[in-house]
């Protein structure tokens, strides 16, 4: 999530005009909220915030405004006499985000600090971060594993493999227009077809579809996007498979198709429509602007 940082440009980062790489590290205006907190125990909520302020030019009465004014944008107002073992999980990592944000930084950089809650609260806590990077308007670096965290907390997302960035762009962009097979299949649920591509459309499942031109031509990877799938009458269909599993997840169905020994996931929304059932013959249809033709 951005706010103010400028650029990283050929390994450069540059915050307000500055290139980090002259700086030392102590101090660099960048702060970080680790995956376990690192909470003091043996210190109270409002000492853990104001620890950092005792190594700046800030005197007791200002460190106290400030540790107000970071447990206020956290909602711990009232808890700064406790400490971390008094307090849930989620009210731990607020404290080591006010502990954070307390020496107002320019950047700060969050390594999977949901990682260790449930997954009701972490959803909660993602809206919260959400509000509170609009109300401070700086810039969140957040790493995760997880992909649809990824794309809920992000404004500009990046995918690394094995050290090197594949593809940054928005959320939207990096899902439904992946630069590789990689991004596709890191990002959300996705079938990755075999298929031969002659410029006018790809030949797949035993079927021809005509795409828009992708610049790839001959053997190829079509991406397809279960959501993007729809289950028709066979008359009405791209292909045909026989259901292999059905799954119900709440919101949606997942539904697994067999299709020439080739599987493809599809999600249903629970919308009250009939559901197929396993064994069922069934029609499967998606156009040409669902699928992503990938380069091998």
């Amino acid at each position: 999530m951005l706010g103010g940082f400028e650029a990283i440009e050929h390994g450069s980062i540059r915050i307000d005009g500055v290139d980090m790489g002259g700086v030392p590290p102590e101090r660099r205006p960048v702060n970080t909220v680790f995956q376990s907190y690192a909470l003091f125990p043996h210190r109270t909520v409002a000492d853990n915030v104001a620890f950092g302020l005792r190594f700046l030019d800030v005197d007791k009465v200002e460190a106290r405004r400030r540790v107000a004014e970071a447990l206020s944008l956290v909602r711990l107002e009232g808890l700064e006499r406790r400490r971390p073992h008094q307090l849930s999980g989620g009210q731990q990592q607020r404290v080591a985000l006010a502990r954070s944000l307390v020496l107002r930084p320019k950047v700060l950089l969050l390594d999977e600090p949901l990682g260790a809650l449930d997954a009701k609260l972490r959803r909660t806590l993602q809206d919260e971060l959400r509000a509170l990077h609009r109300e401070v308007g700086i810039t969140f670096v957040y790493v995760t594993h997880d992909q649809e965290e990824a794309l809920t907390m992000s404004d500009r997302l990046a995918v690394m493999n094995a050290g090197r960035v594949e593809q940054v762009g928005t959320p939207h962009d990096v899902y439904d227009m992946p630069v590789s097979t990689y991004v596709a299949d890191f990002l959300g649920l996705a079938n990755l077809v075999p298929a031969h591509a002659n410029g006018g459309g790809v030949d797949l499942l035993g079927a021809s579809v005509p795409t828009a031109s992708s610049g790839v031509v001959g053997d190829c990877t079509v991406l397809l996007r279960p959501e993007r799938i729809r289950i028709v009458a066979l008359d009405d269909a791209t292909i045909g498979g026989t259901v292999t599993d059905v799954v119900f997840a709440g919101p949606v169905t997942h539904v697994t198709a067999s299709v020439l020994d080739q599987s493809l996931h599809v999600v249903l929304p629970n919308d009250g429509s009939p559901l197929p059932s396993v064994g069922d013959h069934v029609g499967l249809l998606f156009s040409h602007d669902s699928m992503r033709v990938l380069a091998p």
